[in-house]
């Protein structure tokens, strides 16, 4: 269910705005939404996992409150990360 330490390095590279960027909007919402990614997985096989589920929402408003900030501060960088991560909004 959780990301493995070399995808998080692989995310953090990918998505990274200067060398050695790890707290970054860009790669908080990369990271979440492979964990959200993850998590949807999960949830085909265990429909049942309402504990998880639960972690699934704050997950998913988490994300949703940093893409809000991101569009606030710039709209550019919103759009671009949003066209990367194939995000509907």
């Amino acid at each position: 269910m959780s990301i493995t330490a070399e995808r998080k390095q692989e995310l953090m590279q990918a998505f990274a705005t200067a060398k050695g960027d790890t707290g970054s909007p860009e790669v908080q919402v990369a990271i979440l939404s492979e964990r959200i990614k993850n998590l949807t997985e999960h949830f085909k096989d265990h429909k049942k996992d309402n504990h998880s589920r639960r972690g699934l929402l704050k997950l998913v408003s988490q994300r949703r409150s940093l893409l809000d900030y991101l569009k606030g501060k710039d709209e550019g960088r919103y759009q671009t990360l949003i066209e990367k991560l194939g995000l509907r909004r």
